[in-house]
């Protein structure tokens, strides 16, 4: 029902704005349910919130090229190797991917 609401909300401001590419608005989430971890949900408000460069410090070639759920394959091996979710999730910028598992991955 929850990935059926998430599908509607964004094909309704992908036809409300006109324009090829699509984020995780505030106020929205996205599931990602195929880990064996549990489920990981992105919370659209808490990443807009702290993106202080926009959309495309994410959505680049480098870490996530489309905004469209499905078209990246993210694997925790690039995530501690700094890439994809780990370019800012390194204990730096944010805490850090290893060792706090559960802090994403919800069963």
């Amino acid at each position: 029902m929850m990935k059926r609401l998430i599908l509607l909300t964004c094909a309704v401001l992908f036809v409300l704005t006109a324009t090829n590419v699509l984020a995780v608005s505030k106020g929205n989430t996205l599931s990602f349910e195929k880990s064996r971890m549990g489920t990981v949900t992105f919370d659209g408000t808490r990443h807009n919130e702290i993106a202080t460069k926009g959309c495309r410090e994410c959505h680049n070639p480098e870490l996530f090229p489309k905004m469209k759920q499905g078209t990246v394959s993210i694997a925790m091996a690039n995530i501690y190797a700094g890439e994809q979710c780990g370019f800012c999730h390194n204990g730096g910028r944010a805490f850090a991917a290893k060792g706090n598992c559960m802090r994403c991955h919800k069963r």
